[in-house]
């Protein structure tokens, strides 16, 4: 090229004082019109600032020019020609060798035209890819340019500028471009790459500097640090093409699901996504279940919320490792058979001035009114979920979970609470809706959208409701008006079965509609049947401890227990350690109690549940008849149901493919001889599961390993047999094919 010539700085090639006072404070929403290669009066001028250099050269592809200062840390160098090169800077600090770099002003945006739009109208899908600090390369004229886009949305600051130790944390250095009406403040900064720590300087609009946590980090330092870091370009290499693509054409909602919810930071103390690999994955095959479900692995910054309080709601929480070790956690589940859920929480957010809270200093992603706003039980603010910008990060932060780390399914927290205007909310301190009512409508519209586009974009993977509620509709289609959920967990058959449980025996008579309530609803949702961490903890005690009685008697309820849930309509979910019995409540400060299922005497009765629990997982996913019809009345028939007396159950569960599985519960601690019970078909019945067996912890009572109905009419069935019950116990059979 024609080598241009460096002019004298003349006034057209200075900024104007305005300009340059805001540019300096990092209160100017250009910096790009003034910093970078721009056309003047005559030729052309470039201008950069560079906090501390004593001495700047601009260097073009054939000549170098000496820039000079003109205050404030500017430096600038008029050129004769008007075309816009390229270049590097050339920059001298003091006690150190010159250095070669590119200008972060010198880029066009990251973020295209369309990007914004959808931005704008709440579409974009894949928001993490153009927002947050994403890695990038340039080709130019001079070489290779690699560095780190960045972008945020802070539609009412003055001024954003990007900070760390790469800038001694000066908000000087980096200040970003507003990119219009979007709200979207964008820059590229070369030289940045994978690991480097940062946050976005915020000047508010009343002119107060709030350092926040990047709102789409995809990586975070542990806690107790707040800050992001710029995540690495994965090139993590998946070896579970088989499972994600058999699981398109699979209905889960028909399929077997007995789900092991874990807390990773607990199931053993110093666990990581790296251990749980190694030792979690083995245990889930050995003992048959067939999926996990992780309490939230986002980003919180008190272990104590047990992931519920989140901060950084696209990074996996760094204290338990990075993001591609979490991915090599998930691809060894589906190596061996496991799908993986994790809960992910919409519903609020923590008040933490560091992270989304008053973002740009005014209420952005949370509602401005406190009556919408915040959840004062939770200490903690809502999403304003009738607007579309947050609408869109949550909506694509659900998209991503199942995009960036193969999960098979989200359980979505505290649904109840985002249903409701006035959920946990005393009268004055809550708005109604347009129309007088407590429905949170635009909290139902993004439900929706969430669930749909979920679907869409994912066939095959779960949606699944924590709701409490009689909300209409939860599992049912967003076409046919309802949430769009898989499945729900149901609360109410929980609660009764607990309460009915922990009643003694001797009183379970006057009780018995607890126990039978759930069949009439049991069809009107697709349910999950939950004994969460929320039943293990503040008080509860253990689901060991709820049990009436004695040590024996404590097992043997327990044994009861779960013969008789695995058995009922719906998906099973257990909480680590309640498959052995658990002695004490969960305290996420400690591992769950392993010394139960330890050598020690007495412990022969956690080591039984923990036998039990396996076996019922394997003839569980065996048996069709227990999962292939869970959501249709056609797949439960009722043997016996009104026998309170007896504290008695019994009833059939039918496979899609029309075989039956008969369940019969002993609720009460008198062994039933010879009890007559009507079958549904005659013929030899196999007995599949006896929760009383010595191998368990049971009693051994001596039942026939296979029986044979006779034609002898009882309760309205022509065939029935005499069956030796044990006390507090449960048994399966399946006809002899």
């Amino acid at each position: 090229m024609t080598s241009p010539a460096p002019h004298e700085i003349d006034p057209t090639l200075l900024i104007p004082e305005q300009d340059r006072q805001r540019l300096t404070e990092c209160k100017h929403h250009a910096p790009h019109d003034f910093y970078g290669w721009h056309a003047a009066a005559s030729g052309s001028v470039v201008r950069t600032r560079l906090l501390g250099a004593e001495a700047v050269t601009l260097v073009l592809e054939d000549i170098e020019v000496p820039m000079q200062p003109i205050g404030d840390d500017i430096w600038v160098a008029g050129l004769d020609s008007e075309r816009a090169p390229d270049y590097r800077l050339k920059v001298t600090y003091p006690g150190a060798e010159p250095q070669v770099v590119a200008d972060p002003y010198h880029f066009l945006p990251t973020l295209s035209s369309f990007d914004l739009h959808l931005i704008s109208e709440g579409r974009h899908e894949r928001l993490w890819d153009v927002l947050g600090a994403n890695e990038r390369t340039y080709t130019t004229a001079m070489g290779e340019v690699s560095g780190t886009a960045f972008a945020v949305w802070a539609p009412n600051a003055q001024g954003v500028a990007v900070v760390g130790d790469f800038c001694e944390w000066n908000a000087n250095q980096y200040p970003m471009r507003s990119l219009g009406s979007t709200g979207v403040w964008e820059i590229f900064i070369p030289g940045i790459g994978a690991g480097t720590a940062y946050k976005f300087a915020v000047q508010t609009s009343d002119g107060v500097r709030v350092d926040k946590a990047d709102p789409l980090a995809k990586q975070t330092m542990a806690p107790p640090e707040t800050v992001s870091v710029v995540a690495s370009s994965t090139e993590y290499q998946w070896n579970d093409g088989d499972w994600m693509r058999n699981r398109v054409g699979v209905d889960a909602t028909n399929a077997p699901m007995s789900i092991y919810e874990c807390h990773i930071g607990s199931w053993k103390q110093g666990a990581n996504f790296t251990t749980m690999r190694e030792e979690l994955v083995p245990y889930l095959v050995e003992n048959g279940f067939t999926h996990v479900e992780f309490l939230p692995v986002a980003e919180h910054p008190f272990g104590g919320s047990w992931g519920y309080q989140v901060t950084g709601y696209y990074a996996p929480t760094a204290r338990w490792g990075t993001p591609d070790e979490f991915r090599a956690l998930v691809d060894a589940c589906h190596e061996h058979g496991i799908g993986v859920i994790v809960d992910w929480v919409p519903a609020h957010f923590p008040k933490d001035a560091w992270a989304l809270a008053r973002f740009d200093g005014t209420a952005l992603y949370e509602h401005p009114d406190w009556r919408r706003g915040e959840q004062k039980d939770w200490g903690t603010y809502v999403f304003n979920f009738g607007r579309a910008e947050v609408r869109n990060f949550l909506v694509a932060n659900a998209l991503y979970w199942f995009e960036e780390f193969h999960l098979d399914g989200l359980r979505v927290d505290a649904v109840a609470s985002m249903l409701y205007l006035d959920y946990s909310r005393e009268p004055g301190e809550w708005l109604p809706n347009q129309y007088g009512g407590r429905e949170h409508w635009e909290a139902v519209q993004f439900l929706q959208e969430m669930n749909a586009t979920v679907q869409r974009a994912h066939p095959g993977v779960l949606t699944i409701a924590e709701e409490s509620t009689a909300w209409p509709g939860v599992t049912a289609q967003t076409e046919a008006d309802g949430l769009g959920f898989n499945l729900k967990w149901n609360m109410g058959w929980m609660n009764d079965t607990l309460e009915y449980f922990s009643l003694d025996p001797i009183y379970r008579s006057f009780h018995h509609n607890e126990i039978t309530f759930s069949l009439v609803y049991a069809f009107s949702e697709r349910f999950v049947l939950p004994f969460s961490h929320d039943e293990v903890v503040h008080g509860k005690g253990s689901l060991w401890e709820r049990m009436p009685g004695d040590d024996w008697n404590k097992a043997a309820g327990l044994r009861t227990l779960y013969g008789y849930m695995f058995s009922h309509p719906g998906k099973q979910l257990m909480f680590m350690g309640c498959e052995w019995g658990q002695t004490t409540e969960w305290d996420e400060a400690h591992s769950i109690n392993w010394d139960n299922v330890g050598d020690s005497w007495g412990h022969e009765y956690h080591r039984g549940i923990q036998r039990l629990v396996r076996d019922l997982n394997f003839v569980y996913r065996d048996n069709s008849a227990l999962f292939s019809q869970d959501n249709s009345p056609m797949g439960f028939q009722w043997l016996k149901g009104d026998d309170g007396e007896n504290n008695l159950l019994a009833y059939t569960r039918w496979g899609a493919d029309g075989q039956p599985l008969v369940a019969v519960v002993n609720l009460s601690g008198n062994t039933q001889q010879s009890y007559r019970l009507g079958f549904p078909q005659g013929g030899e019945w196999q007995l599949l599961i006896n929760t009383d067996q010595a191998i368990y912890g049971g009693a051994g009572n001596e039942i026939p390993e296979r029986i044979h109905t006779e034609e002898t009419g009882w309760d309205g069935f022509e065939q029935s047999a005499a069956l030796t019950i044990p006390a507090l116990s449960v048994q399966w059979y399946t006809p002899v094919r």
